[in-house]
């Protein structure tokens, strides 16, 4: 299963909040450790913070309970995925709160080495596919369809695409199918990337605020349908190992429950903090309204997290330890 992994060992940067969207580093994390690390009788906890809003509304959640009610400091690392796994193999994060799906990864560290062991579902389903406004499906109801794709490309043209219609991607360190589909779906369109999250984002509203027809990957859950509702274009079926072969891909991204991972020494001997990081989970709507707080309002996580955390208590105080 390949759904949004990074090519490269991508930047990563310490720090003792959670990062923005836009923050970057240049280090590589499986050669440094939190600042906390090992710091004598500390209560301590160090957590992987992905790129995307979601992933860091669930971190900014977990880190400001960790820190309130059970007393932990929490460092955060923003990291990208595949090398968070090693990182977390070797004790440099103590947990990954979303992944993805990573079956090498899962392989290598969970059944073979058994270096990190599975820390639980999310609690969300997480879905990529191709997306155009509702506002052009609903004039164009059969643009939904992949087969029909073609005859609307002259719709999505842009000046990066070329002759060809855009299909808008993310950050080039991920790596997604879609090249591999245009090409083996005999699509006249190029992909092209907006460069992050944020800047697919901001490349959205821009759009939708004139009116224009794109289209884009995207995924779900992701606080800005709330904003511009989109509509999924369908692909071929998604059937299992019909993404065994990257360059053969000729079928639609899985539904993928979302998962946590912990280092196994600290699921073993993390104490309150291994046993709550297990407990928590949320739904779709949770981790939606932490993330527009922090993507749209522009409330730093940390007010956001207090926010929902305020007016949620019976949900996670079901999280704390018995």
């Amino acid at each position: 299963m390949r759904i949004r992994t990074p090519r490269t060992a991508a930047a990563v940067a310490a720090s003792t909040a959670l990062l923005t969207l836009s923050a970057c580093g240049a280090a590589d994390m499986t050669k440094q450790s939190s600042p906390y690390a090992n710091a004598a009788g500390a209560k301590t906890v160090t957590l992987s913070v992905q790129s995307w809003v979601g992933a860091q509304a669930d971190v900014a959640v977990a880190k400001r309970i960790l820190e309130k009610e059970l007393g932990y400091r929490v460092d955060t690392v923003q990291i990208d995925e595949v090398p968070a796994w090693d990182a977390l193999s070797q004790g440099r994060v103590d947990a990954i709160m979303e992944d993805w799906g990573h079956p090498e990864q899962e392989q290598r560290y969970v059944k073979d080495k058994k270096t990190i062991v599975p820390g639980g579902d999310v609690g969300v389903t997480g879905h990529i596919g191709w997306y155009v406004p509702t506002y052009f499906a609903k004039k164009h109801p059969d643009v939904t369809d992949w087969k029909n794709l073609n005859k609307y490309a002259k719709d999505f043209r842009t000046p990066e695409s070329g002759g060809k219609g855009q299909l808008m991607d993310g950050s080039p360190s991920y790596v997604t199918n879609d090249k591999a589909l245009v090409k083996n779906l005999g699509l006249d369109y190029k992909v092209v990337f907006a460069g992050s999250e944020a800047a697919q984002i901001t490349q959205i509203e821009q759009f939708a605020k004139q009116k224009k027809p794109f289209l884009t990957y995207w995924y779900k859950p992701q606080w800005l349908f709330e904003k511009v509702p989109m509509t999924e274009v369908r692909l071929p079926a998604y059937k299992e190992g019909c993404d065994a072969d990257p360059a053969a891909i000729k079928c639609a991204y899985p539904h993928t429950p979302l998962q946590k991972y912990l280092n196994a020494d600290f699921a073993e001997n993390g104490g309150k903090a291994a046993e709550f990081l297990k407990r928590f989970h949320w739904s779709e709507a949770d981790q939606n309204e932490v993330s527009l707080l922090i993507a749209d309002r522009k409330m730093s996580p940390e007010d956001a997290a207090e926010k929902w955390i305020t007016a949620n208590e019976p949900k996670w105080k079901a999280w704390l330890p018995r």
